[in-house]
């Protein structure tokens, strides 16, 4: 008889599992909900995946994206690795990424943490704050440039600064600072959102406790609210970095690649030669790197941030 009511109630319980969330989950799903998932992921297959596809199997040809075309194999990625102008935009890239994710996450957190704090028309800051991520960014991408071409270079000259007097955007060594700060400058609101969100979650208490033993502010940041808001820095870090290494509105609107191609991301490349240059294969198979390249950082990201917070 035990025997047998094991059995049953193993049935029982397997049954059951299938309709779970997870198996750490006791909560059961109606599978009418994974019904109403199919026209999401229909719409995704068609204007996501599919097209993803069909570039891949463009980047084994010598399309130039309409006409004719043959298979040629790995030559375009051959061709890829040998082209300096492509390892150039890599490296950009990657660089301007990491500036900007690490500038976007602290001052966004400075932000959150004196936004949370009592302060008189908080409220109001949070909203003048946000405004940034609301607007264009190729509109505030031609205000930048007109700042840096021409009030800047005239602020420099009257105060004698050398670097300041021509525009920085005509500057090869220095082209880069206006794509980092326009991109800092509109990111940061996404970022001290998400921080205020996760310090919502913190209860008050813990401050208070910490209060009555006597831990300062520094004490206080480091040994109570970074580690409780870990979780919101691992999505700020991997969001903020996706989004830095795919920029290209910023690059349209301030430098469209220049000067000599010094500020040329992956993004402006492909779009640029691929749709303007007849290099529509060979860009292809520049997408399909850079989608690799990405997969792999995002990985890398998360895998390390969550042994952090595991820590």
């Amino acid at each position: 008889m035990t025997t047998a009511h094991t059995a049953n109630t193993a049935k029982k319980s397997a049954k059951t599992s299938k309709n779970k969330v997870s198996k750490y989950s006791k909560r059961k799903v109606d599978p009418a909900f994974y019904w109403m998932t199919i026209p999401a992921v229909i719409l995704v297959s068609i204007f996501l995946y599919w097209p993803f596809l069909q570039g891949a199997a463009y980047s084994f040809t010598n399309s130039q994206g309409y006409g004719d075309f043959k298979f040629i194999g790995l030559k375009n990625y051959i061709a890829m690795f040998q082209d300096s102008r492509v390892g150039h935009a890599y490296l950009f890239t990657i660089v301007i990424a990491i500036l900007i994710t690490i500038g976007t996450n602290f001052l966004g957190m400075f932000l959150a943490v004196l936004l949370n704090s009592k302060i008189a028309f908080k409220n109001g800051f949070r909203a003048i704050f946000f405004i940034p991520y609301t607007l264009s960014v190729l509109v505030i991408g031609y205000v930048f440039k007109y700042i840096f071409m021409t009030p800047l270079p005239a602020i420099g000259q009257a105060l004698h600064i050398d670097w300041l007097s021509t525009s920085m955007i005509s500057n090869p060594d220095l082209a880069w600072f206006p794509i980092v700060f326009l991109s800092i400058w509109q990111g940061v609101a996404y970022s001290t959102l998400l921080y205020l969100a996760g310090l919502q979650t913190i209860d008050n208490e813990i401050y208070e406790a910490a209060a009555i033993d006597g831990v300062n502010a520094w004490q206080n940041f480091w040994q109570i609210t970074f580690p409780l808001i870990g979780p919101f820095f691992t999505i700020n870090m991997v969001l903020s970095l996706k989004n830095s290494l795919g920029a290209f509105d910023q690059i349209m609107a301030l430098t469209k690649g220049g000067p000599d191609s010094k500020t040329e991301t992956v993004s402006y490349l492909i779009f640029q030669n691929g749709l303007g240059n007849g290099e529509y294969s060979y860009q292809m198979a520049n997408a399909v790197t850079f989608f690799i390249v990405l997969a792999i950082l995002a990985f890398v990201q998360l895998k390390f941030f969550s042994g952090k917070e595991k820590v």
